[in-house]
């Protein structure tokens, strides 16, 4: 029973397995990227990735710390002098894994495993891809701009410089045809001096009318 026993012993002995993974770790390092079975890249990438996060400080106790796992001068000299600066501001993760299918022979899951920082062709595409996405449209120009560009052309200011809306122009003019009809209305009153005239006449036109005969009979009664 597996009790306790949480990694893939690959099928191999202890001393076996710390040699396959150093000589890959290696290989790894040198020529950034290899092709192996899927088990195996798993626990490589395990085994790799806590000495890449060593080589960010090179110190000397890290160098040896390093070499007693890779037992190789030239992979350590590659990951100290090269990889490190290129994994600098990356915080874990500097592995992949690509699945390619599986080996004729047992069917094995294949794959390849490589340094993320260097395979220059999904770099290139993330670059392209940052790139081509949607661009903003820009900001409207402000009169002054438009003028300064064209000084020829005659700028008529819009909503955004004049800072009017159509509701106040519409509440101007009402209050202008209100203005305008007051003024029609003064005109229209008569005068100080016409208004004397008219009150003069109305009594004029009652004197003119003269007493029918039954108002003379009723007054000659009364005199009686």
């Amino acid at each position: 029973m597996r009790h306790g026993k949480k990694f893939n012993h690959l099928s191999r002995k202890s001393a076996h397995r710390k040699a396959m993974l150093a000589n890959m770790a290696a290989s790894l390092i040198t020529h950034k990227r290899i092709r192996t079975t899927l088990a195996k890249a798993k626990a490589l990438r395990g085994y790799i990735e806590p000495l890449i996060t060593k080589s960010k400080e090179d110190t000397t106790h890290n160098r040896r710390t390093v070499f007693s796992y890779l037992q190789s001068k030239e992979a350590v000299t590659e990951l100290f002098r090269e990889i490190s600066l290129k994994i600098a501001n990356r915080p874990g993760g500097y592995t992949r894994i690509l699945k390619t299918g599986n080996r004729l022979g047992d069917n094995a899951e294949m794959c390849y495993i490589e340094l993320v920082d260097y395979n220059e062709n999904l770099l290139a595409e993330q670059e392209t891809k940052a790139k081509s996405g949607r661009r903003r449209r820009g900001t409207k120009k402000t009169a002054t701009e438009i003028a300064a560009v064209q000084p020829e052309a005659v700028v008529e200011p819009t909503e955004e410089v004049t800072g009017e809306s159509p509701v106040v122009e519409a509440e101007v003019t009402m209050e202008e045809v209100k203005d305008e009809s007051q003024k029609k209305e003064v005109k229209e009153e008569p005068k100080v001096e016409d208004k004397e005239e008219v009150k003069a006449e109305a009594p004029r036109e009652e004197s003119k009318e003269e007493p029918k005969d039954e108002d003379k009979k009723e007054t000659e009664e009364e005199k009686k």
